[in-house]
C-alpha cells in the first residue's frame, strides 16, 4: 500500500471518533490494512469488545446478538468479504436490527490482484439487492458525513447500512515482500 499522508490518517481516525460518539461497543472484523487505524483504536479501547472473525458473515449474527443485548456494533471488512455475507444478510432483513458495515473496496481503481475484481465490482449492487443502503467515499472529506449519516440510519432506523471506502481514498495497494 502507498504510504499514508496526514489526510489519510485524519479520515481513518475520524471513523473511530464518530463511532464512539454513537456509543459503538462492539467491533467485529477480519484483519485489513485499510481498517488498521480503526482496528488498533478499538482494540485499545477497554469500553469496546473487538472480535476477530474467521469469516465476515460471522459478524452479522454477532452484531444481532449485541443489539439484542442493548449494545451497538460495527462490522469492518473488505469488499471480497461482502460477498461472503450475502446470504447471512437475510437475518437482518427479517429481524430488522441495526447493522452498520464499513467496507474497504478491492477490485476498484488501480487494483493489482485480478482475483479481487469480480466481487469488488459487484459488491455495491449485491448489497443493494439484499436491502443494504450504501454510500461510497472516495475522498477524505466524504468519510465523516457518510459514516455519520449511515450510523444514524442504522442505529436510529434499524437499517442495514454500508459505507464503501474506495481504493482512491485508501491508496493504491501493492505487493509487499
Amino acid at each position: 500500500m502507498t504510504p499514508k499522508n496526514d489526510t489519510q490518517t485524519d479520515w481513518q481516525s475520524q471513523i473511530y471518533n464518530i463511532l464512539k460518539e454513537f456509543d459503538v461497543r462492539h467491533m467485529a472484523y477480519v484483519p485489513d490494512a485499510g481498517h488498521a487505524t480503526a482496528i488498533k483504536q478499538f482494540e485499545a479501547d477497554s469500553d469496546v469488545t473487538a472480535v476477530v472473525l474467521t469469516t465476515e458473515e460471522e459478524g452479522i449474527p454477532y452484531l444481532a446478538g449485541a443489539s439484542l443485548g442493548g449494545d451497538r456494533g460495527v462490522l469492518l471488512m473488505q469488499s471480497s468479504g461482502a460477498g461472503n455475507c450475502i446470504n447471512m444478510l437475510s437475518l437482518q432483513n427479517n429481524a430488522r436490527f441495526p447493522l452498520l458495515m464499513l467496507i474497504t473496496m478491492r477490485g476498484d481503481w488501480a487494483e493489482f490482484n485480478q482475483w479481487q475484481n469480480p466481487m469488488g465490482q459487484a459488491a455495491e449492487a449485491a448489497l443493494n439487492l439484499m436491502g443494504v443502503l450504501t454510500w461510497r467515499a472516495d475522498r477524505p472529506e466524504d468519510v465523516e458525513p457518510l459514516v455519520r449519516g449511515a450510523a444514524t440510519m442504522a442505529f436510529d432506523g434499524d437499517q442495514a447500512c454500508a459505507v464503501l471506502l474506495g481504493q482512491r481514498l485508501i491508496g493504491k495497494k501493492e505487493w509487499t515482500k
